[in-house]
């Protein structure tokens, strides 16, 4: 996350609020000044701005506030609430016929990502909701577009209809007749893009909505064009009326002035965010989650989604029985391995760890590629040893051996060795907590992390566990 990013900057302004036991008008004017920029320079809509410090002021230097308990904190609930009033109140998804065909229209500018975005949307929409889906190539002023939206339907299993560079409303007509024809529930058509909005573009899209008739027409729009992202996303709107808002190109919160705006300046409800390359990095729009990613409270709720689609149930509990009787191995670690990496990048996952902004931040530079590593090492091991932890701990050679056969240094061994027991440990600490603590842990779970050591080493660099 940039250090000048719209999250960072409001954590600040926040952080300079909490934990104070009175507060006057002139400490509001002063965390709203910071706001105030930290928004501007994030590329928010200035009336959305505007708006915005203009109703948390309000609420803010009531008496109930400034005279009450824990005022800092009742600021930040005020500044929470109103990120996630912007943003639309709730999550909104898509709204699917009883029976029959769903068509869903896609529409955006060349370049805001919105072929890759129709592939995760096929992907979540037959995952999530286990329906048979059919893309429809009608892009036909960019031949790339055709060959680009083959080769994701290929990748992801899911058929798509095209007849080439012919007129897209007898593409539509005739991708619709086959998609009834041959059972399927959804079908996503892929429109015309441009470099600019003209009126050839927005008429054949007035014509495919007259054919298609649409239950969803859902705008791609890409993250980082900021404020622009709400202007497009109005003239689009105001001739094609669109339904909802795909939000592409969302690295984490790094920009945010895209999600801020679109909602108050073209009303369109965003509804789903697209964030990295993979085909499942895809996820429902939650303004209130959102307000809490952006100041820094977490998102648990994401995260729990996340790691229970990618995360077998029965595996996980019989890991968890396996760390609580101490027979946890390095076969267990290497599984843990591939489930963290099935769930996404670790700084993404703690940045939906309430508590761990600043871990986030000391960890962004993390290779999420020592993973790959800690895996070459365990599979240079043989099947007693890595059943058995304790035969390398106990033999010098064996660790010699085992590091030579992978490439590495003992060394690189040795941190291995350390994160294996840093798991039982953490196990064994969890075990001995009361309801209290365990409640507190919930909390925050950056209490869980190992505390530094004291003692020193007989070396450089002695006695310390570093990611490098």
């Amino acid at each position: 996350m940039a250090e000048n990013s719209l999250s960072s900057r409001l954590q600040m302004a926040m952080r300079r609020l909490t934990g104070r036991g009175f507060l006057n008008e002139n400490d509001i004017d002063e965390m709203m000044r910071e706001v105030r920029l930290s928004l501007l320079e994030a590329d928010v809509n200035f009336k959305v701005v505007k708006s915005f410090i203009q109703n948390i002021k309000e609420q803010a230097v009531g008496e109930k506030i400034l005279k009450g308990l824990n005022p800092g904190q009742q600021v930040v609930k005020i500044v929470h609430d109103e990120l996630k009033r912007i943003m639309g109140e709730n999550a909104e998804g898509i709204h699917y016929h009883l029976s029959g065909l769903t068509t869903i229209m896609t529409i955006g500018l060349q370049g805001s990502g919105k072929t890759t975005a129709i592939g995760k949307l096929g992907v979540y929409i037959r995952k999530q909701e286990k329906k048979k889906v059919m893309f429809i190539a009608a892009d036909v002023y960019r031949p790339a577009a055709i060959e680009q939206l083959k080769t994701i339907g290929k990748q992801i299993g899911v058929e798509v209809y095209e007849e080439g560079l012919i007129d897209a409303r007898v593409i539509v007509k005739n991708g619709l007749d086959y998609a009834k024809k041959n059972g399927f529930d959804v079908v996503i058509i892929d429109t015309a893009g441009r470099l600019h909005i003209d009126e050839k573009m927005m008429q054949e899209l007035i014509d495919v909505k007259e054919i298609a008739k649409p239950s969803e027409i859902l705008l791609t729009v890409d993250a980082m064009t900021g404020q622009d992202a709400a202007n497009i996303a109005k003239s689009f709107h105001d001739q094609l009326n669109a339904t909802g808002a795909i939000l592409t190109k969302l690295d984490g919160d790094t920009r945010g002035g895209a999600a801020l705006s679109i909602r108050e300046v073209s009303g369109i409800p965003i509804k789903f965010a697209s964030s990295g390359e993979k085909m499942d990095a895809f996820e429902m729009f939650h303004p209130e989650r959102m307000a809490s990613r952006i100041l820094g409270m977490g998102d648990v709720l994401t995260l729990i989604e996340k790691a229970t689609e990618s995360i077998d149930e029965d595996e996980a509990k019989n890991m968890m029985e396996k760390l609580m009787s101490d027979t946890f191995n390095y076969n267990d670690l290497l599984k843990q391995f591939k489930m963290i990496k099935r769930m996404g990048s670790i700084s993404k996952i703690l940045g939906f760890l309430p508590g761990m902004g600043n871990l986030k931040q000391a960890t962004s530079q993390i290779d999420d590629k020592q993973f790959e590593k800690m895996g070459v090492l365990i599979h240079s091991m043989t099947e007693a040893e890595r059943k058995d932890p304790k035969l390398i701990d106990t033999s010098s050679r064996r660790r010699e051996r085992i590091a030579r056969g992978s490439g590495m240094q003992v060394a690189d061994l040795n941190r291995l060795r350390q994160a294996l027991d840093a798991q039982k440990k953490m196990m064994k600490k969890m075990m001995n907590m009361d309801e209290k603590q365990l409640e507190n842990l919930s909390k925050d779970p950056s209490k869980m992390m190992p505390t530094p050591s004291n003692k020193k080493g007989k070396g450089k660099g002695k006695g310390q566990f570093r990611i490098r």
